[in-house]
């Protein structure tokens, strides 16, 4: 049974360009650039800063609990000492839908938008943040529902007692190739009908400029909207780099050997034996009382499950569709390239980090060897050694950027890579992906992360990066821990800048909550 289904890249890519008119004349005309902002906040340029950083976070309440406004909470008390947050995507379960916005979203961060006092007020495409709020989309931010799901669960009665749609958060809508996300977050002046109204808009808030033109205008508590979904900004002589993961993530096609063939089997296998788990799973479901407390919780952990399903069966589908070049995003690569390569020509910018949602190191049970996790891994290094070809010697000792922030796995880790024998060498990497949805354990194979280069370079195994700290879902003393994190993060003065990391956890464990802070640590 195929509960989500996920876009091709090409498709995601070309209705993200209508919906911001991308080279539209009005724009090219007037010299904007439509991948860069600037928050005004007139402390930009101070070289002392601190930001949040928060991702998966996208859930509602369950069983008369919300971890989601747990976390939002610990939030709260940095939000003054913070100049904006950064969210590394999933920003709404399970399918991106609008119908989950006020729920998922604006009521659990209500502090952090304007008229958030009356949040049921607030519609979904009309947030204004009086903190920035900047996001990445996440893979569920641009699933949908097939159109017999949806035609079986809008009107059967029956079928929707066994899906429980309710409780996975799957009901009439999906994102619609990532829509949702686009009216909640971006300026989508496709939009806008009229051309005069167009001009308007465009010489009322694009009128920041930086060195690659004119671009839109950031301001937080009027006008908080970002131009494009992948997209750059400076703040405090550090330049931030926000990235769609979701389409430079296709695998690599299996190798037409004997080899290939094999594997291929196995996926097929290993898809039909997952389904088959699935359609359990929901039996089990149908005989579930979600109003009595003990069952609610089990509806909880099976929804997790089946959420979980669903991410391996796709991860599937797409390594099996990769007979064919799979479809990368090469404009997007190549303006990161080019970009990064003009910061490192930057006399002022001090330091680089770039955030987008599924991590290329990872030690995630679910995610470290995912098929994605690679292929983002690989397209990323492709990225790096480019920029460091070209750079050459101003680079000297130091890695391309100082630090990777990601979700997707459902933990805060942080990472470091090795001397992977690539550019991606040497660089810090911090996973924020547990604000919201059910936490994660950590492998069972350890804390290092090794790569098979024999296939790419004939080279041996090597180590390419370590775990330094992991915090997910554990059992102690018999009992589940689940804790949910986000991260503040303090930018000291000085070149190379100094990162002081501070975890802030809230942890549950039965029907207790209890929050702490960990050691920060300095990278």
């Amino acid at each position: 049974m195929k509960l989500i289904s996920d876009a091709p890249i090409p498709v995601k890519i070309q209705k993200m360009k209508e919906r911001v008119r991308w080279m539209h004349p009005s724009f090219v005309q007037r010299g904007i650039d439509q991948t860069s902002i600037v928050i005004d906040d007139r402390r930009q340029d101070s070289p002392e800063f601190s930001f949040m950083v928060i991702g998966d976070s996208g859930t509602k309440s369950r069983s008369r609990h919300h971890p989601q406004r747990k976390v939002a909470e610990l939030m709260l008390t940095h939000r003054d000492d913070c100049s904006f947050v950064l969210h590394t995507g999933d920003v709404i379960y399970v399918v991106g839908s609008q119908e989950y916005y006020s729920t998922n979203f604006i009521e659990p961060y209500r502090e952090f938008i304007v008229g958030g006092d009356s949040p049921k007020s607030i519609r979904y495409d009309r947030m204004v943040f009086n903190l920035p709020f900047l996001p990445v989309l996440g893979n569920h931010d641009y699933y949908d529902i097939p159109l017999m799901y949806r035609l079986f669960t809008g009107t059967t009665s029956s079928l929707r007692r066994l899906f429980r749609y309710k409780d996975i958060e799957i009901g009439w809508h999906g994102s619609y190739q990532g829509n949702a996300y686009a009216r909640a977050f971006m300026d989508c002046t496709g939009a806008i009908a009229s051309p005069q109204e167009l001009e308007r808009h465009l010489d009322r808030h694009y009128t920041a400029k930086t060195d690659t033109g004119r671009c839109l205008r950031y301001q937080p508590g009027q006008f908080t909207r970002l131009p494009n979904r992948y997209y750059t900004f400076r703040y405090g002589g550090i330049d931030f780099f926000a990235l769609d993961s979701n389409t430079f993530n296709t695998p690599s096609p299996l190798p037409a050997t004997q080899k290939g063939e094999i594997y291929r089997r196995e996926l097929q296998k290993r898809r039909h034996d997952i389904d088959q788990e699935e359609l359990q799973i929901l039996k089990i479901c149908d005989g579930l009382n979600p109003d009595k407390p003990t069952e609610a919780e089990q509806l909880d952990e099976l929804s997790a499950k089946l959420d979980q399903i669903n991410e391996i069966k796709i991860d599937i589908e797409k390594q099996l569709a990769s007979h064919q070049m799979p479809a990368i995003d090469f404009e997007q690569l190549e303006w990161l390239r080019s970009r990064l390569i003009e910061s490192w020509n930057t006399s002022e910018v001090r330091g680089r980090v770039i955030f987008f949602h599924h991590p290329p190191y990872v030690t995630e049970a679910t995610k470290w060897n995912q098929a994605q996790t690679l292929a983002v891994r690989h397209r990323l290094r492709w990225v790096f050694e480019q920029v460091a070809e070209t750079l050459g010697s101003l680079i000297k000792e130091r890695p391309i950027v100082d630090l990777i922030l990601n979700g997707h796995a459902h933990c805060l880790e942080h990472l470091c890579t090795t001397n992977t024998g690539f550019a991606d060498s040497h660089i810090n990497c911090i996973i924020s992906g547990g604000s919201g949805h059910r936490p994660r354990y950590q492998r069972r194979e350890g804390t290092e992360l090794m790569e098979t280069f024999a296939e790419i370079a004939g080279k041996p195994t090597r180590k390419v990066a370590d775990s330094m700290l992991f915090v997910g879902r554990h059992d102690y003393n018999f009992q589940k821990r689940l804790p949910y994190s986000c991260v503040r993060i303090d930018v000291l003065d000085g070149c190379p800048p100094k990162f002081i990391i501070r975890p802030l956890i809230t942890e549950r464990v039965e029907q207790e909550w209890n929050n702490r802070e960990l050691e920060p640590f300095v990278i």
